[in-house]
């Protein structure tokens, strides 16, 4: 199936993902400015970004349920309540109440990922092909666009503000085009399966190296370009921008690959192409070589985690599918807020350069949960055989 083809059969979800990508490539283009606005460490900044961990771990129980009441206007509300929430950090300079304002756009964002990541898992299993890599490739995209267009902002001194206000109304304009049905799953007959506890930790493990590893590179490559290689506010921008345009083609390209090679050998190869991206970025002397470290992390992670949000909705009974994966998404997606506060701990004791080579250790640790993931499938389908 071709990649424009896949975005045609998920274009409701594929625009959802544009929107959150369009927010976070806005924001961790503008990680230097809002740091400086309230004066902040690189611990305190850091420590200050668990407030979305809070709001995070707050969806991973609300979104089934939203989704159930919402139904077809799930993707809707999430949007229009993300684009609100996001009015508010850009205006802060009191640091409490920016985790305050971060919390609550880390559970806005985390309804509306569960709910458009769990359409993508529906619309897999009703045309039998993968599509998650394509509708993540959207996000990256996106995160681009708005980290180049924030270069630009930032250049003519554009307060974040009035720049996170312009993506919020853009965002709202797309809410009544996302409408879509939601497909509710009973139970099959007779099922006694229990419930998936390890397909959801390990696809989990799987998702939050890879999420934590990008969040890395979002929140602090700016700031790794500007004070460590001298860089200027357009180059620190480009940071980001170069880890979103690359993890856009890594992911258009891990469309193609996902239909034609098995999830967990690609999973252990990016794991170490990715690796080596990060190294790469910690030792480079200039902006140049960074971005080039940049660019093969973000080829690399690019597919592992919409990998392992498809992996679980393969594993999974139908009428699980939907928690299975809030589940998931909820502890790949706490790696958005979690690394950016373990990277300034680590950056405040020894430096941005040692804070990336451990990114580089983080990625490594995908390869061994991926064969346990390869050694459970074969396991079920062994007990699938015999019954």
């Amino acid at each position: 199936m071709s990649i424009m083809n896949a975005l045609s059969v998920s274009r409701r979800p594929a625009a959802a993902f544009v929107v959150i990508g369009l927010f976070w490539g806005c924001f961790a283009a503008h990680v230097p400015v809002l740091k400086a606005q309230m004066g902040a460490s690189d611990a305190l900044f850091g420590t200050l970004l668990l407030g979305s961990a809070t709001g995070l771990v707050s969806a991973m129980w609300l979104a089934p349920r939203a989704d159930h009441w919402l139904g077809a206007r799930s993707m809707q509300f999430g949007v229009v309540a993300l684009s609100l929430a996001w009015l508010i950090p850009g205006n802060m300079t009191v640091p409490i109440l920016f985790a305050l304002s971060m919390a609550l756009v880390g559970l806005c964002s985390g309804l509306l990922d569960v709910v458009m990541n769990a359409r993508v898992s529906e619309l897999e299993a009703d045309h039998r092909r993968p599509l998650m890599n394509a509708n993540h490739a959207m996000f990256s995209v996106a995160y681009a666009v708005s980290a180049v267009i924030v270069s630009f902002t930032r250049e003519a001194g554009v307060a974040p503000v009035y720049v996170f206000a312009g993506f919020s109304i853009f965002c709202i304009l797309l809410a009544p085009f996302l409408r879509m049905r939601v497909a509710h799953v009973a139970a099959e007959e007779g099922y006694q399966g229990g419930y998936p506890i390890w397909p959801i930790a390990l696809c989990g493990a799987i998702t939050l190296i890879a999420f934590m590893s990008e969040a890395t590179v979002e929140a602090w490559s700016a700031l790794h370009v500007e004070r460590t290689l001298g860089g200027g506010a357009a180059e620190g921008a480009l940071g980001p921008a170069m880890l979103g345009l690359t993890m856009a083609i890594g992911r258009f390209s891990g469309q193609a690959v996902s239909e034609r090679f098995s999830e967990i050998p690609v999973v252990i190869v990016a794991a170490i192409i990715s690796a080596s991206g990060a190294l790469i970025a910690a030792v480079a002397p200039t902006p140049i070589a960074a971005y080039f470290g940049f660019g093969i992390l973000g080829l690399g992670v690019s597919v592992i985690g919409p990998i392992g949000l498809a992996l679980v909705g393969k594993m999974v009974a139908p009428h699980l599918r939907t928690e299975a994966i809030s589940r998931v998404a909820v502890i790949g997606f706490s790696g958005f807020f979690f690394a950016p506060m373990l990277m300034g701990l680590a950056s405040e004791a020894f430096g941005l350069r040692v804070a990336f080579a451990g990114v580089a250790l983080v990625l490594i640790s995908a390869v061994p949960f991926a064969v346990l993931v390869s050694r459970l499938n074969a396991a079920d389908r062994k007990v699938a055989l015999q019954n």
